[in-house]
């Protein structure tokens, strides 16, 4: 199912149904791959973006989560722009227990903490009085083994 100019909607075996059938987490590639190099790929997701954040906006609040896959971010600077791209208020981890670090523009590590502790689910930042309303992740090395951020809708759960 096409999704506006740039984006495909595809499925995952992992994807859950919730309320009305609607598949959780909603997953976009891109409409089609060209054979451009990276930094014109990228550049042309960012322009996707801009260009369509209102359908973007309207597919998070109707779906919870979209993962973006098949997308050329190949580095936390690519990500930063991906996040710019979008043009939301920034917000600064603060008071939280993690232990956290900045990469590069709006990128902060996740907790820092041993793989062998586990990290309850939470909401973000939520002893805030005005807590994210939206997260962005990204993976720039895939672990061997483990490594998973579940991500779950808790107003379903």
């Amino acid at each position: 199912m096409a999704t506006g100019r740039f984006f495909i909607e595809v499925g995952l075996p992992e994807q859950k149904s919730h309320g009305d059938g609607v598949l959780f987490p909603m997953v976009l590639n891109p409409v089609s791959k060209t054979n451009l190099n990276v930094e014109k790929k990228l550049s042309d997701f960012l322009v996707a973006i801009k260009s369509e954040k209102p359908l973007l906006e309207s597919l998070v609040k109707k779906r919870g989560v979209i993962l973006f896959r098949g997308f050329p971010v190949m580095t936390p600077s690519d990500f930063n722009d991906v996040v710019e791209a979008f043009d939301f208020p920034p917000k600064l981890y603060i008071g939280g227990r993690g232990l956290r670090s900045n990469v590069i523009g709006r990128i902060i590590t996740v907790d820092s903490r041993p793989p062998e502790i586990k990290i309850p689910f939470h909401h973000e930042m939520s002893y805030l009085s005005d807590f994210p309303s939206k997260l962005f992740f990204y993976c720039e090395e895939e672990p061997g083994s483990g490594g998973e951020t579940p991500i779950v809708l808790s107003h379903i759960v």
